[in-house]
């Protein structure tokens, strides 16, 4: 499914909202398309807790991240919103994290205005950078992308508060980002100040146990998201799995009782080897 920039823009402005699964590895990648989802998510927070064991605080560099991407993108055909954290520098490291995704199969670039190292979206005492260094990096990632979207995200909800969130939004789609992110609203009266006040293409993620509000994608395409991601959904789940089947294991010393919950190893085969 091969998407340029023309083509993808046009996709997310178009109902319904794109639901976008984050992926924690190729296997999981795979799953995604599987189901038949149209876009995968790759977020620094779940390559931290796969590759580290570590939580979401600058532990993942843009090496171990470029990697992560990359054997993910050679079991998929479907587009990638991709995670660049804080652009991992300057503006010239920007530039070649932007390069180097779009080489790698990135349809769409993240950056943040954290300071590094960041902290995963929800967690508190987060700081931000001033607006003109966001606006810098924003400009260095246009600069070097030929066909990515470019996806400003801003975490000034916690240390600054929602209207500070909402006038760097703006100013970030002003000065050229494609798609607006405002990390981690702490209610519904917050969601619903982003939907109505951000004047452009809006994300939004959906984080189980975080700071927001859970709502149904239905609900957040009402309201005007053109983009919902699931950026710890997978691994979630994937870890509470097992945390089960080993609860088990442990108490009887056998896996039978978990069983039924598993994909059979032959099942499992033919998923993995189908043409």
């Amino acid at each position: 499914m091969n998407y340029d920039y023309i083509s993808f823009i046009n996709r997310i402005r178009r109902k319904p909202i794109l639901i976008a699964p984050g992926a924690y590895d190729a296997l999981s990648a795979r799953l995604i398309e599987h189901i038949g989802f149209e876009a995968i998510y790759i977020g620094g927070a779940s390559a931290s807790y796969s590759l580290l064991g570590m939580p979401d605080l600058g532990f993942i560099t843009f090496d171990r991240m470029s990697d992560h991407i990359s054997r993910i993108r050679q079991v998929t055909s479907l587009p990638l919103i991709c995670d660049a954290d804080t652009g991992y520098g300057n503006e010239d490291n920007i530039r070649y994290v932007v390069k180097t995704y779009e080489k790698i199969g990135c349809i769409a670039i993240q950056i943040e205005d954290q300071v590094w190292p960041k902290k995963c979206g929800h967690l508190s005492n987060k700081e931000v950078t001033h607006v003109k260094e966001m606006v810098l990096r924003i400009k260095a990632a246009l600069s070097a992308r030929k066909e990515a979207i470019i996806i400003a995200r801003t975490d000034a909800i916690d240390p600054l508060g929602i209207n500070e969130a909402i006038e760097r939004a703006n100013i970030y789609l002003e000065e050229g980002a494609d798609v607006a992110f405002i990390e981690a609203p702490r209610n519904i009266n917050e969601i619903e100040r982003i939907s109505k006040e951000v004047k452009g293409l809006k994300m939004i993620n959906m984080v189980e146990g975080g700071i927001t509000p859970l709502l149904s994608a239905k609900k957040l395409e009402e309201m005007g998201f053109s983009i919902v991601i699931y950026p710890g959904s997978a691994i979630r789940a994937a870890a509470k799995a097992v945390i089960t089947m080993l609860s088990i294991l442990k108490d009887t010393g056998s896996t039978k009782d978990f069983i039924e919950n598993m994909v059979q190893f032959n099942d499992l085969q033919k998923f993995l080897y189908k043409p």
